[in-house]
C-alpha cells in the first residue's frame, strides 16, 4: 500500500510524482492541489483556513472523505493527515510532499514528527520529498542504502543523542560514535551507489539531495 499525503507548499517545491499511489490525503490546500492536478482525493484533512469558501466547495463535493477540523486545535494538519494514514493503513508507505519549501516552523513540525511516540514505530515507512531532497527516518539498526538518481549529497541527521554511530562506504566515515545532541553531519557523498551505516538507539534522518 502507498499513500502520498500533500501538504500546502507550493507545486514548485514538489519533486516529480513518478509512481502511482494507492491511496491520497490532501492535507489543508494539498487537496486542492491534488485537484488542481487532476488527481484523485481520497481524503481531504484540515481546518482548510488557507482555502477560499469556492475552493472549499469544491473540495468538498470532490473528495471522497473530508475531516474538517477547528483552526484552534492540538494537532496541526499535517498530524490530523498522518494520523489519519497510520490508522487506516498501519503497514502502508507513506510519502509526504508540500511540506517543505515554506515557513521553517512548519517545516520543523513536520521533520520532527517522527520523534512523536505515536508516529515513531512508523518511522521507517515516512518518507518527506521535495524538488531536491529526499528524507527517510531510521530506527536502530544496520542499514544499506541506495544512491537516488540525479541526487549528489547525503547527510546523516541525527535528531536524538545516539550511540555507536557507524558510516561506511561514504566519503566521510566514522566508527562506534557516540552522539551527545543532535547534529546533522551534512554533504557527504557516495563513492558507489550504495553506502552503509548502523547506530544502537535514537532516531536518524537520512538525506539524499542536489542543488
Amino acid at each position: 500500500m502507498n499513500i502520498l499525503l500533500v501538504g500546502g507548499a507550493p507545486k514548485e517545491t514538489w519533486p516529480p510524482l513518478e509512481r502511482a499511489y494507492d491511496y491520497t490525503i490532501g492535507v489543508d490546500r494539498g487537496a486542492l492541489f491534488l485537484l488542481e492536478e487532476q488527481s484523485p482525493l481520497n481524503a481531504a484533512i484540515g481546518d482548510f483556513d488557507s482555502l477560499s469558501l469556492d475552493e472549499l466547495k469544491r473540495v468538498k463535493e470532490k473528495a471522497d472523505s473530508i475531516e474538517q477540523s477547528k483552526p484552534e486545535k492540538d494537532d496541526t494538519d499535517t498530524q490530523l493527515g498522518l494520523l489519519h494514514a497510520i490508522q487506516r493503513y498501519p503497514e502502508a508507505t507513506i510519502d509526504m510532499i508540500g511540506l517543505t519549501g515554506g515557513r521553517i516552523d512548519h517545516f520543523l513540525a513536520n521533520l520532527w514528527l517522527v520523534l512523536e511516540p505515536r508516529f515513531q514505530p512508523y518511522a521507517m515507512n515516512i518518507t518527506l520529498r521535495d524538488r531536491t531532497n529526499t528524507i527517510r527516518f531510521y530506527l536502530p539498526g544496520t542499514y544499506t542504502i541506495e544512491k537516488e538518481t540525479g541526487m549528489k549529497y547525503l547527510a546523516y541527521c541525527c535528531l536524538t543523542p545516539m550511540e555507536q554511530l557507524t558510516l561506511t562506504e561514504s566519503k566521510y566515515t566514522l566508527d562506534k560514535q557516540k552522539i551527545d545532541y543532535p547534529i546533522s553531519y551534512a554533504s557527504n557523498e557516495f563513492l558507489t551507489n550504495q553506502a552503509s551505516f548502523s547506530f544502537s538507539d535514537g532516531v536518524m534522518a537520512v538525506i539524499q539531495s542536489k542543488d
